[in-house]
């Protein structure tokens, strides 16, 4: 007898769903009020919590591919929020680092970002998000150990 799927309780079904909804509505909100999309919200945020990165750790760090972290770091650069400089342990890649006005734009995002966690969060308590913070970052590692093997 063959197995059945149903994706309404298929788990990584349900997960993308709540992801795409919740980007979705976040980005919405980053593009009309910041101009920026979520891949150069992520970098940016990634940035503002590192002095530097290359492009390649920003592509680890976000789970982004090369393409779109390059486009993300394009268009900051042409915005003026990142800048790129040399990298002195690697000569074929550039270090990227938010500017003055990039971090003056990070500051203002976070308090509408933690605000739409907020709301995003309303239904649960504060003991079901703890909850809901550790089965993810479970099922991350679980996951990178799938993808690496």
């Amino acid at each position: 007898m063959t197995q059945s799927l149903r994706l309404d309780n298929f788990v990584p079904y349900r997960l993308s769903i709540a992801s795409n909804l919740m980007s979705d509505a976040i980005a919405g909100a980053y593009r009309s009020l910041f101009g920026l999309n979520v891949a150069e919200w992520r970098l940016t945020a990634v940035l503002a919590e590192r002095s530097s990165a290359t492009q390649q750790e920003l592509c680890a760090a976000t789970r982004m591919d090369k393409v779109t972290v390059s486009r993300a770091a394009i268009a900051l650069a042409d915005r003026g929020l990142v800048e790129r400089s040399p990298n002195a342990h690697d000569k074929r890649s550039h270090l990227l680092s938010l500017t003055e006005s990039g971090r003056s734009l990070y500051a203002q995002v976070v308090p509408k970002a933690i605000a739409m966690e907020k709301a995003l969060l309303a239904d649960l308590s504060a003991k079901e998000i703890e909850t809901l913070v550790d089965i993810l970052r479970r099922l991350e590692a679980r996951a990178e150990g799938f993808s690496e093997g």
